[in-house]
This record gives C-alpha cells, sequence and structure tokens, in this order.
C-alpha cells in the first residue's frame, strides 16, 4: 500500500471515528453524560491512563471537572489559571508535557495524596464557534510511546467536534437549574410563609437561606424596638442560643441603619466587621451576604445574614435571590412576631394566675363562673367540671351564700370590695380567707363580669408558708420530674476513638509507680488537648488507653474528618514528646488508634447514686478492636469503612485488609492513615502506596508470585513497612496451602 492511500486511509478512519463521536455525544441527554462520553473516546482512541475534561465556571473563575477516571469520583475545582490546565486555558495554547515533574506549572500534590504517578501530559484548549474558550481537555501518561503532534491534532479534533453539544448540555442544564431554583423558591417560600410560630419560622428562614445559597450558615435579626437591638433566638450551625447586638454595630447594623445590601468577598479586610464572635466561637468567617428585611410599607424590620458560601464569594444572582427571599417572608415574619407578642402575653398571663399563691376566679356578666386557677380548685378542693360554668349561687351556696351576695352587690356598685378573714364551708371543714371582689370592666366601660381573689390564712396554709422559708418545694419536683430522663438514653451516630499505649506493661516495670504516675499525666495532657482542640469529647481513661468520641453531644457533620486529624496529630504530639524523652536519656512512648463510625446509646448511665454520661454499642467495639489490630499489622492509626468513606478531606492512606471481627460474621474493610508520616519517617511513600495497592490487588486475585514481587518491590523502597511484610508472609503461606476456590480475601481476627 503506498504512503498516499495508508494517509488517506488513516483520514478516513478518523472521520469515521469523529463521527461515531459526534453521533455518540448527540445521543446523551445530560451534561455529565456528555462529559463521560467525550473521557471514554479521549482514553481509549489516545491510548492513555487517565482523561480528564475541565469546563470553566465563569461565576467562580474556576476550571471544573465531573468526570475523571481512576480514584476521581468526586468534584475537581481549580482556579482557571492555575496548573497546566489553567496555562492552557489562558493562552489559548495546547502543550505535550514529556515530562511532568519537570515542569514547574505541573501541582504534584494531587499525585502525592492519590499514590497515582503522572508522567506526561497532552493538554488542548476547547473553544467555542465564536472562538471563546471554555475549557481544556487534558490526558495523561501515553501507554506507548510519547504524545506527539498528531496526538495533539486528534485531540483537538475530537473537542472540536464536541464543543457545540457541550455548549448546547451546559445551557440546558443551567436552564434545567434555573427552573428548578424557580421552583424550589416557589415551595420555599409557600411553606415558610404558612408557620405562624416565630421560632420555628427563624429557623425556617434560616434553614432555607443557608441551602438556598449554598453557604455554611445563615442567621435572620429582628430589630427590638425597645432596646435598639438586633436579636436572633437561632443561628444557623451555632449552638442554640440568642445572639443581641446594638442596631448600628457591625456589618448587620450598617446594613440596617443604610437598607442597602452589603456583598464582603473577604470579611478580615472590612474595617466594619467584628472578629470578635469568630474568637468566642472558633468559627472563621470569609465571605458575607448581608440583605435588609423590609416589610410591607417599607419600614426596615431586620437583616437576613449569610456566611461562607461554598466555593467562592457570593454573586450578584445571590444577592438578588436572598433580597426577592426576605421580600416574601418579610409579612409572614411581622406576622409570626405579632403572634409571637400576643401569645407570650397570654402565657405570661396564664402562667401568673397559675403560679399565684391566691385562687382566681372570674366570671362573665351573667354572673357565670368561666376561670378558676389551680390555686382556686386547691383550696375549694373541687375539679374544673365542678366548678366551671355554673352560676355563683349555685356553687356558692348555704353557709358560702354570702360570697354569692358580695358578688351581686359589686356587679351592682361597680366598686370592688374586700373581705379580711372570712369563713368558707369547704366539705365541711371551715377554711379562714380574706376575698376580694373586683369587677371587670372593657376599655369602653362596658361591664364583662367579676373576678374573686381569695387568700386561704388557714392553719394549713400558714404551716405550709413556714415550711417553706427552711425548704425550696420544687427542688425535689425538678429532681423526679428530670430523674427518668437523666437514666435514659439515646441512639446516636458519631465517631469513636481508641488510643492505648504499647507495651505498657514493661513501661511501668522500669519505671516504678510514682514515675508511671507523672508519664501518664504528662502523655494524658498532650493527647487531651489534641481531643479537645478538634471539639471531641473525652468520654474515659482506661489505664493507658483512652476513649474518646466526636459528634455527641453536638453532632457537627465532619465528626469523621476532626477524629482523624484528631489521631493524627496526635501522633505528631506524640512524635515531638518522644524527642525530648530521648534527649533526657528516657525511654519513647508509642500507641495504636482505632476509630469507627456507627450507631451508639448515648446518655447518663449509672444508679441514681452515681451516672457517668457515656456510650455503649457495638460500635464502640470495634474501635476498641481495631486499637488492638495495629499491633497485627504495624501500624499506628486504623479506621474502619464506616469512618473512611464518610471523610471529607483527603489524607495519604492505604486499605489494610478486609477482615472479620471476633464474634462477627460481616466482613469490614479497615485503611490505614499515614499522614503523621515524613520522608524520614517513611521512606519513598508514594511508591511505596502505588506497589502495595497492586501488590493488594493480585493477593485477592490469589497471584502469589505476582503480589509477592510487587510486595518486595514495597520492601526495596521501605524495608521497615510492616504491613508489605505481613502480606509477603500471607502470600508464602497460602501459597504453599491455597484457600478454597471461594476464597475472598477476607482475613479472620481471632484476638479481640
Amino acid at each position: 500500500m503506498t504512503a498516499a492511500k495508508h494517509t488517506q486511509k488513516e483520514r478516513l478512519m478518523r472521520a469515521e471515528m469523529l463521527l461515531a463521536l459526534s453521533r455518540r455525544i448527540g445521543e446523551q441527554d445530560t451534561l455529565d453524560d456528555v462529559l463521560r462520553t467525550l473521557v471514554e473516546y479521549t482514553t481509549i482512541e489516545l491510548d492513555t491512563e487517565r482523561s480528564t475534561l475541565f469546563l470553566n465556571d465563569p461565576e467562580t473563575n474556576e476550571l471544573y471537572s465531573r468526570v475523571a477516571q481512576g480514584n476521581f469520583l468526586r468534584e475537581i475545582r481549580m482556579a482557571n489559571n492555575a496548573g497546566v490546565a489553567g496555562y492552557v486555558f489562558s493562552t489559548g495554547q495546547s502543550q505535550i508535557i514529556l515530562d511532568a515533574y519537570s515542569d514547574p506549572r505541573f501541582n504534584r500534590s494531587v499525585d502525592e495524596q492519590t499514590g497515582f504517578v503522572t508522567r506526561n501530559i497532552l493538554c488542548v484548549p476547547i473553544t467555542s464557534h465564536k472562538g471563546e474558550i471554555i475549557g481544556v481537555a487534558q490526558t495523561l501518561n501515553k501507554k506507548t510511546g510519547h504524545f506527539g503532534d498528531e496526538d495533539q491534532a486528534l485531540l483537538e479534533d475530537m473537542v472540536a467536534q464536541c464543543s457545540l453539544a457541550l455548549l448546547s448540555a451546559q445551557f440546558i442544564e443551567r436552564m434545567q437549574k434555573l427552573r428548578k431554583q424557580e421552583m424550589e423558591f416557589v415551595n420555599i417560600v409557600s411553606e415558610v410563609t404558612a408557620d405562624i410560630q416565630l421560632g420555628s419560622l427563624l429557623q425556617k428562614v434560616m434553614g432555607e437561606a443557608t441551602s438556598m445559597l449554598n453557604a455554611e450558615r445563615s442567621t435572620l435579626f429582628l430589630n427590638d424596638e425597645k432596646t435598639n437591638q438586633l436579636w436572633s433566638e437561632v443561628g444557623q450551625g451555632l449552638d442554640a442560643m440568642q445572639i443581641r447586638l446594638p442596631n448600628h454595630l457591625g456589618i448587620a447594623g450598617a446594613v440596617f441603619t443604610s437598607g442597602k445590601t452589603v456583598n464582603i468577598p473577604h470579611a478580615y479586610a472590612d474595617l466594619r466587621f467584628n472578629p470578635a464572635f469568630d474568637k468566642k466561637t472558633g468559627y472563621f468567617t470569609r465571605s458575607i451576604l448581608c440583605v435588609p428585611v423590609v416589610n410591607k410599607s417599607g419600614k426596615i424590620i431586620g437583616v437576613t445574614q449569610v456566611l461562607n458560601k461554598r466555593g467562592g464569594p457570593f454573586t450578584s444572582e445571590d444577592e438578588a435571590r436572598l433580597k426577592a427571599f426576605t421580600a416574601q417572608v418579610s409579612i409572614a415574619l411581622e406576622n409570626a412576631k405579632l403572634f409571637a407578642d400576643v401569645h407570650n402575653m397570654k402565657n405570661y398571663n396564664e402562667a401568673m394566675l397559675e403560679n399565684m399563691t391566691n385562687g382566681l376566679i372570674t366570671l362573665d356578666e351573667n354572673e357565670k363562673i368561666v376561670t378558676c386557677n389551680s390555686a382556686g380548685l386547691e383550696i375549694l378542693r373541687v375539679s374544673p367540671d365542678r366548678i366551671l360554668n355554673r352560676e355563683v349561687g349555685e356553687f356558692f351556696s348555704e353557709k358560702n351564700a354570702w360570697v354569692a351576695e358580695k358578688i351581686k352587690a359589686v356587679a351592682e356598685s361597680q366598686k370592688p370590695e374586700v373581705t379580711m378573714d372570712a369563713n368558707i364551708d369547704v366539705e365541711g371543714e371551715t377554711l379562714s380567707v380574706n376575698l376580694t371582689v373586683q369587677p371587670l370592666v372593657s376599655n369602653e366601660k362596658k361591664r364583662m363580669g367579676s373576678m374573686l381573689v381569695i387568700e386561704d390564712i388557714s392553719s394549713e396554709k400558714r404551716l405550709k408558708s413556714t415550711m417553706a422559708r427552711y425548704m425550696d418545694p420544687s427542688l425535689a419536683d425538678r429532681v423526679v420530674a428530670q430523674g427518668g430522663e437523666l437514666l435514659g438514653g439515646q441512639s446516636v451516630e458519631c465517631t469513636v476513638l481508641f488510643s492505648d499505649v504499647r507495651g505498657f506493661t514493661t513501661v511501668t516495670e522500669q519505671l516504678g509507680a510514682q514515675a508511671t504516675v507523672s508519664l501518664l499525666n504528662e502523655y494524658f495532657t498532650l493527647m487531651v488537648d489534641c481531643i479537645q482542640n478538634e471539639g471531641g469529647m473525652l468520654d474515659k481513661f482506661i489505664g493507658d488507653a483512652i476513649m474518646a468520641v466526636f459528634g455527641i453531644p453536638e453532632a457537627k457533620g465532619d465528626e469523621e474528618d476532626r477524629a482523624v486529624r484528631t489521631a493524627i496529630e496526635m501522633l505528631k504530639s506524640l512524635f515531638s514528646w518522644n524527642e525530648v524523652r530521648r534527649a533526657e536519656g528516657k525511654m519513647p512512648v508509642d500507641i495504636g488508634i482505632g476509630l469507627n463510625t456507627d450507631f451508639v446509646v448515648s446518655g447518663n448511665i449509672g444508679s441514681k447514686k452515681r451516672m457517668d454520661y457515656t456510650i455503649i454499642g457495638d460500635g464502640v467495639n470495634l474501635a476498641a478492636r481495631l486499637e488492638s489490630a495495629c499491633k497485627q499489622y504495624g501500624a499506628r492509626i486504623l479506621v474502619s469503612e464506616g469512618t473512611f468513606r464518610k471523610l471529607k478531606g483527603t489524607y495519604r492512606s492505604r486499605e489494610a485488609d478486609l477482615v472479620v471481627v471476633k464474634g462477627k460474621t460481616k466482613p469490614v474493610a479497615v485503611y490505614e492513615i499515614l499522614d503523621y508520616h515524613s520522608e524520614h519517617t517513611f521512606p519513598n511513600i508514594v511508591e511505596v502506596l502505588s506497589f502495595f495497592r497492586d501488590g493488594l490487588a493480585k493477593y485477592r486475585q490469589k497471584k502469589w508470585d505476582q503480589a509477592m514481587e510487587l510486595f518486595n518491590q514495597a520492601l526495596s523502597l521501605n524495608a521497615e513497612d510492616k504491613l508489605s511484610k505481613l502480606y509477603l508472609h500471607r502470600c508464602e503461606m497460602l501459597k504453599a496451602s491455597p484457600p478454597p476456590e471461594d476464597w475472598d480475601g477476607v482475613w479472620v481476627m481471632e484476638s479481640k
């Protein structure tokens, strides 16, 4: 075949491939499907290990990718001028990089975190039909040879073929997102404005504002005209508290007094921002959007403040949506506030009447008994059904008829009458009372009825009054009322941390009693500081062991990450402490840490004489067993699959095993966290993790020789990697005594 015919054939094949790609792209319904299809074609046609397609987000000036092969399952975001992809996007120039690690634009931190090794890169811009760069396509590690001009031309042709489809898919997704936002907005407003309770309405408004703008938290402040303060009952994401501040201070005060929206991308750069609250709570405010809440008559009644938009600063679209939202809910807020004022006054009056020691009875204009408070029922020894809605002459009769006569006299004169030390017959017993009859008159001077106040001054009341000087009568009631609750509990999800000192028995034998106590005091002080710095709760000390919990008594949503960061910091603090101990000629201390996330039972557990707030359950037991398993795997931090899968951060880690712990039948994946290591304590860690991961895969495929070769390569880079040694030994053992055909790589942990 001549060169011309060969070239013509190649062109024909490329045209057919591009046509097939266009058809395949055209069949996709969503932007995610288009991205996934193009990435798959790119990887296959260019014969590479991994491809990624980044699109530009003009609102945040970031490149983002939703589809990437390999380990990246999350959305990737980066500044659109950073790295190789950012360079190509900014300049519009395709790049072939034959050695990624020698290129200063390449960011190797992702490789270090994932264990993937990038060798070479081909990256081209994606351009719209108008010549606007809308993203970049990047493919890594050509499997045979190096990237060349033909590869670059092919990738440029592929993205050019799909650019229109990408723009269309982006536009459709944007329209769908806007429509969804509009529908959500309507539903949110309908749901929020239907609530008349101020407390729950505030909670809903702040919760919906936080969710709607993809922020971390929000606070709705209402103005208190009596104190000239902005107040809020609930701060989204904070402990329940009432926040109050002068209505002219800070960002919220500036918005309230000026009536103008404030959008601050960097809070600490704005002189109006007061960082005192951040210092008090430990929260870090990055960005702020604050809008006034205006009622239907144009009066500013408060402000809504939203903090820390995820993914960048608040946009003009966010401002418009929050303004529209607050405008819709302002009427509901005023109604709820009015309802709350009326309800509070009603509750206040009722509470005042119920807490009165004197009996209080009200009658309507027809002398029928309408209300009687608890003290009145007790004094008269009647139930509500025996006194309410009865004629006063019918109830106060015979020996007590004088009471009805007093009421009739007051109704005629409309002047109050007081009778001191009078007698009332109650079930054959005479009570000494002071009786006051008061006329009830409306604002229009219209008679509404009468009110009786009965003060019991009998011997029984005097006795109770005397006893009350020596004892708080409500004390025992509170203890009885709360006793069952104090001894109860609840099922909650949390992350449990167990740590234990290695070889502690040997340490105590060498140190003696006093030195052991001194060592433990120093050690516990360091470890507890690490736990408390991440918001964990120290549950108990068990000898030299520590049990801590994250997510109790208050869940913050990132318990797993806080627990892992605590474990890492515990080891770093321990290493620093050991350096001091070695310099003083003292023996170093080593520990193991186990972490597990599960549902546990929490509460005050014990007897009425002694109770401890603690947790119990299988989730606690597994954390303890993982801590113990650190010795078997030569690890210092082991976490369960339940913890690992919920981590939001990225940590240097590897899967250690699939195990069935003693007393259980279901296997659990166990992971080793290695972020506390340095290059000195774990040489060549990226390469070792790569060899170990491949070796583990061969081990589970029962390819013993290939697995042993990979584990040996890992050990050649770090001879102290105990986990590689463990699997090398297992391979030798299983090769000599092969497991059954249905063996699935699960290891049964015999010891606790």
